[in-house]
């Protein structure tokens, strides 16, 4: 199996599209050689614990109501392009995600991280869920086959915060600024939320390249 590690944050709109684009890849390609792991990557590293108006939040880091529309309606209509389902109009709050990446930290423990991953993005883009919100955290960690009250319990302690922020800290020593980020092989980075057509040819050429490398072993 090919390593492939995502950097991602579950509120982060392209990252959602990301995921979506890549299952259907994976999906038309049920012999891929990808074990993916998904690593911590927070847009909003100093967000208050809890959250902020989401309109407000947007206002201020675009510069005001209307370039805030005219960037989120720019990524409305890539969502549609991609067939993505997000409705942004039942976000009410931005969370700090700190807690949602506990969570899916967790979930890879139990091997049910990308599960989890996807949970997250469709509770908050199509259902408008507070992500930050340990309740709703553990909810989705149950509904993915988690110990939801061993799950509570953990996020109401300090249980791998430190390491999680030393995680999302390193990521950006690498020099990874923005998300998502694909890397694969540890070699290869793919920046952004790539096309089902881009993956499917990356996992051809893999298999293609294994095929000869078989074949040239054969006939040793």
């Amino acid at each position: 199996m090919i390593r492939l590690d995502i950097f991602s944050d579950p509120v982060c709109p392209w990252c959602y599209i990301g995921k979506t684009l890549l299952d259907r890849a994976l999906e038309s390609r049920p012999g891929h050689p990808f074990r993916v792991e998904w690593h911590p990557f927070q847009l909003n590293p100093e967000m208050p614990a809890e959250g902020m108006d989401r309109r407000t939040y947007l206002e201020a880091k675009f510069g005001g109501p209307e370039r805030a529309t005219a960037v989120y309606g720019k990524i409305a209509e890539a969502a549609r392009a991609a067939g993505v389902d997000i409705d942004f109009e039942r976000i009410a709050r931005t969370p700090n995600t700190l807690d949602a990446h506990r969570l899916i930290h967790w979930a890879g423990l139990e091997g049910k991280q990308t599960a989890v991953v996807g949970a997250l993005f469709r509770a908050y883009f199509r259902e408008g869920r507070d992500i930050g919100d340990p309740e709703v955290l553990a909810a989705i960690g149950a509904a993915c086959g988690l110990d939801g009250e061993m799950i509570a319990r953990l996020l109401a302690s300090e249980a791998d915060r430190a390491a999680i922020a030393k995680r999302d800290a390193h990521a950006r020593e690498r020099g990874i600024n923005a998300v998502p980020t694909f890397i694969l092989a540890d070699q290869y980075v793919l920046p952004g939320a790539q096309t089902v057509a881009l993956w499917q040819q990356v996992i051809d050429e893999i298999a293609e390249k294994r095929a000869v490398q078989d074949a040239a072993g054969e006939d040793q």
